[in-house]
């Protein structure tokens, strides 16, 4: 079992960035796949990015592409998400998650507290 801790949300103009954290506990983080999520109120929660174990692999949501990049530091047990060129409809609650599928979008059965991004216009 992995337990997650994100970090490094708050409140930025629109056209900023921001970067995520999220530390990881135990030993076998390299064996996880990582992803971030959000979800803004109201909404459903929506997929944002995945990393690959080995973080030689990425997917990410079509409509983020080239202003989120994800990564990952496996000796610090941590993966990141910097965002770029933020709207204010990113404004969410953003997840991080782990899941050890063989897929990089297969189910994510771990999950932290989330970290409140806010873009104001």
């Amino acid at each position: 079992q992995v337990q997650l801790v994100e970090s490094g949300g708050g409140l930025v103009q629109a056209g900023g960035s921001l970067r995520l954290s999220c530390a990881a506990s135990g030993r076998t983080f390299s064996s996880y796949t990582m992803g971030w999520f959000r979800q803004a109120l109201g909404k459903e929660r929506e997929f944002v990015a995945a990393i690959s174990r080995s973080g030689a692999s990425t997917d990410y949501a079509d409509s983020l592409k080239g202003r989120f990049n994800i990564s990952r530091d496996n000796a610090k047990n941590t993966v990141y998400l910097q965002m770029n060129s933020l709207k204010p409809g990113d404004t969410s609650v953003y997840y991080c998650a782990a899941n050890t599928g063989p897929g990089l979008r297969s189910r994510f059965d771990y999950w932290g507290q989330g970290t409140q991004v806010t873009v104001s216009s």
